[in-house]
C-alpha cells in the first residue's frame, strides 16, 4: 500500500512540475524575427564562417539585428546579398568582393638566409623557432594555408602560395591561418589587383640583406599618388579605399619602383608589375604612334 501511495504523489508531482515547466516556456520564451529564417534560408548553407560570425544562422541573425553588412556573405557574393535585399525589403549597396592576397613576393631563390628546418613543418612551428631564413616577416612556405582551404584554391609555387580565384570564395579561413598575417583579405574592385607583396619594417639596407625583391620605403610609389600609395614604418602599402581603376596612375607608381615588389593578383595568376607595366607603356605608344599617323594621311 505505501509504495502505491507513493507512485501516485510522484506521478502527480511529475503532472504538476509538467504543468509548470510548460507555463514556464510559454512565459519566458523569446520571440525569433520571422525575417531570421527567411534571411537564412537565402543563405547557401556553407557555415564557412567568412562572413565573421559562427554560421550562417548567426550572420542572419546579426543581418537583421543590422550588426552585419548584408553584402558579407563571400560565398554567396552578390546574388545571395540581392535575395537578402528582396526578403527584408531594402535596397543593397553593390561592394566589391572581399579576396585574400599575398604580402610576399619572394620565392626560394629569392629569400636569402635559408637553413635546414628539421622541426615541425608547418607555418606555425617555423615561426616559432623564427630561424628558419633571413626575413622574419615573410612567407614561411610550409602551406599552413593549404591546409586549412576547403575549396583547392591555394596551392604552393616556388615556396609561396598561389591562390586560384576561380575556386576562392573569400571564407578567411587561410588569413586566420598564417601565423604572420601575410594573407590579408582586401576588395577586388578589379578583376586584377595591384598589390606590394612586402610586410618587412626594417630599413631598406636590411631588407635587402634577406629578399631580393622586398620593399626598400623609398616612397617613390607614394609621389604617383600620395592618396593610394602610403608609407610607414619603411614599409609601403596601398590605401584600398582610394584605390583606382585608372591605369595611368598605378603605371607610374609601378614604374618608379625600384624593386620587383609590386604584383598583381588575380584569375590569370600573380604577374610582377613591373614587366606588365612597361609591356602596357609600349603598346600605348604603338597605339598613339598609329593613331597620329593614320591622322597625317
Amino acid at each position: 500500500m505505501t509504495i502505491v501511495l507513493a507512485a501516485v504523489v510522484l506521478f502527480g508531482l511529475t503532472l504538476v512540475f509538467a504543468g509548470l515547466l510548460g507555463v514556464a516556456k510559454e512565459k519566458l520564451k523569446v520571440e525569433e524575427d520571422p525575417r531570421i529564417a527567411v534571411v537564412n534560408e537565402a543563405l547557401p548553407a556553407a557555415n564557412c564562417g567568412g562572413c565573421g560570425f559562427a554560421g550562417c544562422s548567426d550572420f542572419a541573425k546579426a543581418v537583421v539585428e543590422e550588426r552585419a553588412e548584408l553584402t558579407g556573405c563571400p560565398v554567396g557574393g552578390a546574388k545571395t546579398a540581392e535575395a537578402i535585399a528582396k526578403a527584408l525589403g531594402v535596397k543593397v549597396v553593390k561592394t566589391a568582393p572581399l579576396r585574400p592576397v599575398l604580402l610576399c613576393g619572394a620565392k626560394n631563390h629569392q629569400k636569402l638566409g635559408r637553413v635546414p628546418y628539421t622541426g615541425v613543418q608547418s607555418c606555425v612551428g617555423a615561426d616559432v623557432l623564427g630561424a628558419t631564413q633571413g626575413c622574419v616577416y615573410g612567407c614561411l612556405g610550409y602551406a599552413d594555408c593549404i591546409g586549412v582551404c576547403d575549396y583547392d584554391a591555394i596551392h604552393m609555387v616556388e615556396g609561396i602560395p598561389e591562390i586560384d580565384y576561380e575556386k576562392c570564395i573569400g571564407c578567411g579561413a587561410c588569413t586566420k591561418a598564417c601565423p604572420r598575417n601575410l594573407l590579408p583579405k582586401i576588395p577586388f574592385k578589379e578583376d586584377r589587383m595591384l598589390v606590394i607583396a612586402c610586410s618587412n619594417r626594417e630599413p631598406g639596407k636590411n631588407v635587402k640583406q634577406v629578399c631580393k625583391v622586398g620593399c626598400i620605403g623609398c616612397s617613390l610609389c607614394k609621389r604617383a599618388d600620395e592618396s593610394i600609395f602610403e608609407v610607414s614604418n619603411n614599409l609601403a602599402t596601398i590605401n584600398y579605399d582610394n584605390y583606382t581603376t585608372a591605369a595611368d596612375i598605378k603605371r607610374k607608381a609601378i614604374e618608379k619602383c625600384p624593386t620587383d615588389v609590386m604584383i598583381y593578383f588575380g584569375r590569370t595568376g600573380p604577374t610582377y608589375a613591373k614587366p606588365l607595366a612597361k609591356a602596357e607603356a609600349e603598346a600605348e605608344k604603338a597605339r598613339q604612334e598609329a593613331e597620329a599617323t593614320a591622322d597625317s594621311k
